[in-house]
């Protein structure tokens, strides 16, 4: 992932992403909530209850074990 000021709305992850959580370690920690694990494995898709971000699972991704 790409390192982001917590304003980025919409962010595409990929298996190595996984298991995902929000924030992210590339988010700026002092604007940061509660550490919540997502998941977008069943419909390549998950919204963080806490700051709204959509998580987007790569196209193409494949997922193994998670």
């Amino acid at each position: 992932m790409i390192p982001h000021d917590n304003k980025q709305r919409c962010i595409e992850v990929t298996a190595a992403d996984l298991p995902l959580h929000c924030p992210t370690p590339e988010m700026i920690a002092w604007n940061s909530h509660p550490r919540v694990f997502l998941d977008v494995t069943e419909t390549g898709t998950a919204l963080c209850p806490y700051c709204g971000t959509t998580f987007k699972l790569k196209a193409g991704e494949v997922v193994h074990g998670h």
